[in-house]
């Protein structure tokens, strides 16, 4: 079945561009105009994926996207955010809030097809790997599921593709600049501000409970998820 995309912007004319695009690209989309109702909508029956426009009226789209993060029933829907803004502090904002990709205004309706198409594959990869572990912390690529000590973590697709690719390097360093490109697809490291790495980094320690020790930063470099034991002592 194709995919269903929840568009929320507040401009009829780029709604419906949106739309129009997306619908003859196969996808199934609904449509709504302010964060309220795309709050309701997306509770009610979840999509596939959400483009969400950053300004809208009422609640902008910075809450929308906190909030469903929030919620452990849509925490893990993908969001593309839509914004007028020039300014890198909003884009910035924006993914650290959750969202996992964004487009700036004015756009091309080819490249953000292209751009829902890319998250989904990453959401949804069509080829699962074999299971990964470390310590008591455990994610299955074909279940899209992490586990710690047995327990079920509930990660946003983000925190999923940063821990999948940190246990995948089995204890080697990984730059800030390869995670930008392999968690964010960013070609060129100056397109985003590396601080977005360490916020989802904080986050995802924080969800891993006692095994977020494993997560050492490397200074001046970047990240390694220890697949031994640490020493008591030992400071990341």
């Amino acid at each position: 079945m194709a995919a269903e995309v929840l568009v929320v912007e507040d401009e009829p004319d780029i709604r419906a561009l949106i739309v129009h695009h997306l619908t003859r690209d196969g996808f199934r989309c609904r449509a709504v105009g302010s964060g309220a109702d795309a709050l309701s909508r997306v509770k009610a029956v979840p999509p596939d994926l959400v483009v969400l426009d950053l300004m809208l009226p009422g609640m902008d789209g910075l809450e929308v996207c906190r909030r469903l993060r929030a919620e452990p029933a849509t925490a893990g829907v993908p969001i593309i955010m839509l914004t007028a803004k020039a300014d890198e502090v909003d884009r910035v904002v924006g993914l650290e809030m959750g969202a996992d990709d964004y487009v700036v205004k004015p756009f091309s309706p080819k490249e953000l097809v292209a751009r829902v198409r890319a998250v989904l594959r990453r959401a949804r990869p069509g080829e699962a790997g074999r299971p990964l572990s470390a310590g008591s912390v455990s994610l299955d690529t074909a279940r899209h599921v992490v586990t710690v000590a047995g327990q079920p973590v509930e990660l946003t697709p983000k925190e999923f593709d940063l821990l999948h690719a940190l246990l995948e390097a089995a204890g080697r360093v990984l730059s800030r600049e390869h995670l930008l490109n392999r968690v964010w697809g960013y070609v060129h490291a100056d397109e985003i501000e590396s601080r977005t790495v360490d916020v989802h980094i904080r986050r995802l320690r924080a969800k891993l409970g006692p095994e977020e020790r494993r997560i050492a930063t490397i200074k001046g470099v970047g990240y390694r998820f220890e697949t031994e034991e640490r020493a008591p002592g030992d400071v990341h």
